[in-house]
C-alpha cells in the first residue's frame, strides 16, 4: 500500500519502467508519428482550426492552460518552424505571456469544431509586437497588438477517442447544464467580489458581446 496526496493507493508508479512493465507496447502506427515542423498536412489542419488550447508554465512550476479562439485559420503559419498566434481583448491578466518570460516552453492543442482528430504542437514561445504581422492577424479591422510567436519543435496528430467517449460534438448527447455554476457565480465566490451575481453577470455579458476585438 502506498500513500499519495493523503490517500492510500495500491501502487504509486514512480518510473517509466514501472509504467511500461504493466502496459502493452504501443502500436507501431504511433511509433514514429512525431515530426519537428509544420508540414503540408499539419498546415492544412491549422488552417481549419478555430480553437487552440495553450499550455505554459509559471515561474513556480505550476502549469496554466488557456483557450484561444477566432475564425478558422487564425493562427498564421509563417514557415515550417514558426507560427504566430494573435492576442485579443481579455481580462488583461496576461498569464500566458508572463509565464513565457520565465519559461518559454509552449504546448498547443488545435481543434476543429465537428472534427474528432486533434493536432498537438509544442515549442518555444516569444511575445512580440509587430505592426505588419499584427495587421495580417486582424479581425473586423482590429489588428493584434501583442503576438505570440512559437518556434515549432514537435508536431503530432492525436487520436479521436477522447472526443468519441465524451461525445463532444454530438449535441444530442450534451449534458444538462442548468445546474452548472456560471462565470459570474464563480467570480463572486472565488474572488469575494462585493457586487451581486447579477451585476457581475451583466458585466460579463457586456464584455463578451462588445469587447471581442
Amino acid at each position: 500500500m502506498d500513500h499519495v496526496f493523503g490517500r492510500s493507493v495500491d501502487n504509486h508508479l514512480k518510473s517509466p519502467l514501472e509504467l511500461r512493465g504493466t502496459e502493452k507496447p504501443y502500436d507501431h502506427w504511433v511509433d514514429n508519428k512525431v515530426i519537428d515542423h509544420i508540414d503540408e498536412l499539419a498546415g492544412r489542419f491549422i488552417a481549419s482550426s478555430s480553437l487552440a488550447i495553450l499550455s505554459t508554465t509559471r515561474n513556480d512550476g505550476v502549469l496554466d492552460v488557456t483557450p484561444r479562439g477566432d475564425p478558422a485559420g487564425f493562427v498564421n503559419v509563417i514557415d515550417k518552424n514558426l507560427i504566430a498566434i494573435p492576442d485579443r481583448p481579455g481580462n488583461n491578466r496576461m498569464d500566458t505571456f508572463e509565464n513565457i518570460f520565465g519559461n518559454p516552453n509552449v504546448g498547443i492543442l488545435f481543434m476543429i469544431p465537428g472534427h474528432r482528430d486533434t493536432l498537438r504542437v509544442s515549442g518555444k514561445g516569444a511575445v512580440v509586437r509587430d505592426i505588419k504581422l499584427g495587421q495580417q492577424l486582424s479581425v473586423n479591422g482590429r489588428p493584434s497588438d501583442l503576438i505570440l510567436l512559437v518556434h515549432v519543435e514537435r508536431v503530432l496528430c492525436h487520436c479521436p477517442k477522447a472526443f468519441i467517449r465524451g461525445k463532444v460534438w454530438q449535441s444530442q448527447d450534451w449534458p444538462d447544464t442548468s445546474n452548472v455554476p456560471t462565470l459570474a457565480e464563480m467570480l463572486k465566490v472565488h474572488g469575494a467580489m462585493p457586487e451581486t451575481v447579477k451585476e457581475i453577470a451583466d458585466g460579463c455579458k457586456e464584455d463578451a458581446e462588445e469587447n471581442l476585438y
